[in-house]
């Protein structure tokens, strides 16, 4: 699983994202708009995986799971588990730091509708496999959302009919084990289909299979 760990500021894989990028860069030029790097340690032992950057959120700050919802319930979780310290201030200024964690994205440009397509993930599996490769201490996946679940399972080679995506399910894939969880996406949380208690059940158990 060698690779580069990152696409270029300017990768031009993805022609609908690569545009949609240079849209928001004529609007707003202030932003980070370019593809968006991993946040964490390289000695990580949890890899969170996520969809794709939101739009305001990381597409805007530069880091993962900054700057909108899915980040207020993401970082504090992780704080709960120990995942990491200091307030999460939704910005890259915050002074968050993770521990023994690392968090990336399925997708590094930020996808219209928050919706990238098929050839979009595949476009950026290497960026995903090179990550997993390199972490060598890892030892627990969280994908969150089923994107994410199928994105770290072609990486291993396995396909999604293999390890379905079930939130709460765990799926032991030697070195490591893959938990599932709904994106903790404003969607998912303000209808109630992914409540702080589901949430953090997932963190619990990766926190205990890393503890035992």
């Amino acid at each position: 699983m060698a690779g580069h760990l990152a696409p270029a500021p300017d990768c031009p894989r993805c022609p609908r994202l690569a545009s949609f990028r240079d849209a928001n860069q004529a609007v707003h030029g202030d932003w980070h708009n370019a593809p968006v790097p991993s946040f964490g340690p390289s000695d990580a032992a949890l890899l969170v995986v996520g969809l794709a950057p939101g739009l305001k959120g990381a597409n805007r700050t530069g880091r993962p799971f900054t700057g909108d919802h899915a980040g207020t319930l993401l970082y504090e979780t992780l704080r709960q588990f120990g995942f990491a310290d200091g307030a999460y201030g939704a910005n890259v200024d915050d002074g968050l730091r993770l521990i023994g964690c690392r968090i990336t994205n399925a997708v590094r440009c930020v996808p219209p509708k928050n919706r990238p397509l098929p050839v979009e993930v595949a476009n950026c599996r290497p960026f995903l496999e090179a990550e997993i490769g390199h972490l060598a201490q890892l030892r627990v996946i969280v994908a969150l959302g089923r994107v994410a679940h199928d994105a770290v399972l072609a990486v291993f080679g396995l396909r999604p009919r293999e390890r379905a995506f079930s939130h709460g399910a765990a799926h032991d894939i030697p070195p490591v084990l893959l938990l599932d969880s709904y994106h903790c996406s404003r969607q998912n949380t303000n209808t109630g289909r992914l409540t702080p208690d589901m949430f953090a059940a997932v963190f619990r158990t990766a926190r205990l299979r890393l503890d035992g």
